[in-house]
C-alpha cells in the first residue's frame, strides 16, 4: 500500500512538472475563431475538438468522423507531433446509436494495441450542427 502511494506520488510530481512550463498557444486557421487550435504546454500538446462538418449537404457520417479524425492528424502533423503521440481522446457524439460506426473509423488511426485512453459521450448539440467532436491530447516527450 506504501510502495503504491509513494509511486503514485512520485506520478503526480513528474506531472507537475511537465505541466510546469509556460504555455504555448497556436492560433486557429481562422483568425476570428475564439479559440486555439492546439496548446503546448510541458510535453503535452493538447488539440481543440475537431468537427467534420464542410459547407453543402450533409456527409455521412463516417465521412463526418474521418474529415474530424484528419483535423486532429492534421494540427499534430503541423506542430510536430502525430496519431502516434496521442495519448488521450475525448469523443462527443450527437447519437449514441453511432459510437460502432465511429469506433470504425476511429481505430484506423492508431497502431492495433496502441490505443490512447478515451472518453465517450453523448450531447444534445454540436457546433455547426455537427454529429461528432473529437478533442486529443498528444506526448511531445520523445
Amino acid at each position: 500500500m506504501r510502495a503504491a502511494l509513494i509511486g503514485g506520488l512520485g506520478l503526480m510530481l513528474l506531472a507537475g512538472q511537465a505541466l510546469a512550463a509556460p504555455a504555448e498557444y497556436y492560433p486557429p486557421a481562422n483568425p476570428k475563431s475564439p479559440f486555439s487550435e492546439a496548446v503546448k504546454v510541458g510535453d503535452f500538446l493538447i488539440v481543440s475538438g475537431q468537427i467534420g462538418v464542410r459547407p453543402g449537404p450533409p456527409a455521412p457520417f463516417e465521412a463526418e468522423a474521418k474529415q474530424a479524425m484528419d483535423g486532429v492528424s492534421a494540427i499534430l502533423a503541423r506542430h510536430g507531433a502525430s496519431m502516434n503521440d496521442v495519448v488521450k481522446c475525448t469523443v462527443l457524439l450527437t447519437d449514441m446509436g453511432k459510437f460502432a460506426a465511429f469506433n470504425e473509423v476511429y481505430v484506423n488511426y492508431f497502431k492495433p494495441g496502441h490505443l490512447p485512453t478515451r472518453t465517450a459521450m453523448g450531447v444534445s448539440a454540436l457546433a455547426a450542427g455537427a454529429a461528432v467532436e473529437v478533442e486529443c491530447w498528444a506526448s511531445t516527450a520523445h
